[in-house]
């Protein structure tokens, strides 16, 4: 686990000034929201917990498609002062656009390019993300402000060895840390002729670091040898208006990838969706 720490300590002073909840909420005109155990005695509806309510598609540019839904979110802390965001998600990934097998009954490890750089990824991820803006005093639309996103997740690789050995192409599950950090820029997006339904516009671009331990990656990885630690950067934009759209498109490139002959950009298509 001490791969872990120089993750931790790099984005601890992030937390400790995170007060950050969705983008849109912070825009939108509609009424703010019950808080669990907080009672108020004008309040008609009763609050409904965010369980399962959001998620996400993937397409990626090898014919890869990710689906993940966000399991909860949660703000651990004092309301109102100190919190930590924290959301646990639970995702799939299937190559179903391309052939899966290599080499008989070899599987491919190539999703796991996509996984390593992609803080979301991950048959179970919990995360702490969020965006400090820079004036958070000043709720408009065109805004700046830092981006953060750290993560312990579990990835899936597959057993590479010869053809004749029984244990080849059997999953492999193992613990994988990953951290972001960049710059956040937002603007206001609504559709003609509805302006009160104002959602953003946002780009962002992100410098992205992971680490396996080296062990765990020995029978995915046998050759060339690897320390289980890449990074990269990404560049994205979306928009995200309630009840309309919410899509991104996203572009990853690794400055030192795994050990996949692969060394083209990644280009990410995103559906998210809200059942809230």
């Amino acid at each position: 686990m001490k791969f872990f720490l120089p993750i931790l300590c790099w984005f601890w002073p992030c937390l400790l000034f995170s007060q950050i909840k969705d983008t849109l909420f912070k825009i939108s005109n509609n009424k703010p929201r019950v808080s669990p155990g907080i009672s108020n005695s004008t309040t008609k509806n009763f609050y409904k917990p965010e369980i399962l309510t959001s998620g996400f598609i993937d397409i990626i540019n090898n014919g890869q498609v990710n689906a993940s839904a966000r399991f909860i979110r949660l703000f651990i802390g004092e309301p109102g002062k100190f919190a930590v965001p924290l959301s646990i998600y639970s995702g799939v990934s299937s190559n179903s656009f391309q052939n899966q097998l290599n080499s008989g009954s070899q599987r491919s490890n190539e999703q796991l390019i996509n996984s390593f750089i992609n803080p979301l990824s991950g048959l179970v991820n919990i995360s702490s993300d969020g965006i400090i803006f820079f004036r958070s005093k000043e709720i408009k639309f065109t805004r700046t402000g830092f981006l953060y996103h750290q993560a312990i997740r579990i990835l899936t690789g597959y057993k590479n060895g010869p053809v004749s050995d029984p244990s080849t192409g059997k999953p492999i599950n193992f613990l994988n840390g990953v951290g972001a950090g960049g710059l956040y820029f937002q603007t206001g997006a609504w559709e003609r002729g509805n302006a009160k339904n104002v959602g953003v516009f946002w780009f962002a671009g992100r410098y992205i670091i992971c680490k396996s331990g080296k062990k765990q990656l020995k029978d995915i990885f046998p050759d060339p040898p690897t320390n289980g630690f890449y990074h990269g950067w990404s560049l994205g934009w979306g928009v995200e208006i309630n009840n309309l759209v919410n899509i991104k498109a996203i572009c990853y490139k690794y400055v030192k990838r795994p050990g996949i002959d692969r060394s083209q950009p990644i280009y990410q298509f995103s559906f998210n969706y809200s059942l809230r």
